[in-house]
């Protein structure tokens, strides 16, 4: 059966699906028991599965992140919920220096099959520490995995994907997406391949390689100026779907790309640099980055001017196909 949902009931359907599936999964968090989450992601899953299984924790990400990771050396399947990206560095060191160190530490001997779940970036007005984009912070961590859903059809994929594999899977839920638009998608289990970009539309003149709140922004843009672009929607940060950005850059020998991140020391520098490797006698003009700028989120009546718009991506357009 078909169903049409938002981003919060794709990721709950994942959910209730996939401890259905398997009793190991088991679900941690503040106020995601009875209250179903900040967002209601877990909404009635308590209910359904009981206090062993979705458990409301203390406000200490830390604890959180760390009883995860002995829950997932034990046999479980954790799926941690911080309520937002920036109260995950309360538990860095636990992210850094175990659950992505374990299996290379104990030569595979041990496994930390979790899934980390937090919802990430702006253009809600929230609060300080509320809409960070830390995506280039947990790539940058060899061992986890890093995956940010940018429509209902691919969260709930991608969450069931992550939630069958034995590594860490960092599972970045864009703040922004989670009501903003519903989408048919399938009722019952399936999986969205985590490492491989979706190419959303397909052109000749230029490459926009994009992921998470500023695919729907790259795609008005396209539509309103009626360009023939590739727009690559990444689906993976880490690991990078390189194969399909190459392929598409060496099609059109433009390329932009835009996230919703700062720019500095972001996804954006780490793609530009593989293009301008292996691919930069196939470009007609210099690579474009759009993103944010490199200092802390601001307060919410300056978020407008912070994060990247159609107007902004639209200018960086003009530009490349100008040369």
């Amino acid at each position: 059966m078909i169903m049409k949902v938002n981003m919060v009931s794709a990721i709950n359907s994942a959910l209730d699906l996939a401890m259905q599936e398997k009793e190991e999964v088991v679900l941690l968090g503040e106020d995601i028991g009875k209250d179903g989450g900040v967002f209601r992601a877990t909404d009635g899953l308590q209910a359904k599965y009981g206090e062993g299984r979705v458990m409301d924790t203390p406000l200490a990400e830390s604890v959180i992140l760390g009883a995860s990771i002995g829950m997932a050396m034990s046999g479980l399947h954790p799926v941690p919920e911080i309520q937002f990206a920036g109260f995950m560095l309360m538990g860095f060191g636990q992210l850094a220096n175990h659950a992505a160190r374990y299996r290379s530490r104990t030569r595979s001997r041990f496994e930390v099959p979790m899934v980390v779940r937090t919802p990430i970036s702006g253009g809600v007005r929230t609060l300080e520490h509320h809409s960070d984009s830390p995506e280039a912070l947990y790539s940058h961590l060899g061992g986890l995995i890093v995956v940010i859903p940018s429509t209902p059809y691919d969260a709930k994929g991608l969450l069931i994907k992550a939630l069958h594999m034995r590594d860490p899977v960092i599972f970045l839920e864009p703040t922004k997406l989670y009501r903003l638009f519903k989408q048919e998608i399938p009722d019952e289990m399936y999986e969205v391949e985590i490492g491989k970009a979706n190419l959303v539309k397909e052109g000749n003149d230029l490459t926009i390689v994009t992921y998470g709140t500023m695919v729907g922004v790259v795609n008005e843009v396209v539509e309103k100026k009626n360009l023939s672009a590739d727009v690559l929607d990444l689906r993976t940060i880490n690991p990078l779907d390189e194969k399909s950005i190459l392929e598409s850059v060496k099609k059109t020998g433009k390329v932009l790309i835009v996230h919703e991140a700062p720019l500095g020391f972001g996804p954006g520098a780490e793609i530009a640099a593989r293009i301008a490797e292996k691919a930069i006698f196939e470009l007609d003009a210099p690579i474009m980055r759009v993103g944010s700028n490199s200092f802390p989120y601001p307060f919410p009546g300056y978020e407008n001017y912070y994060i990247p718009n159609a107007l902004k991506i639209s200018k960086a357009v003009d530009k490349l196909l100008s040369v």
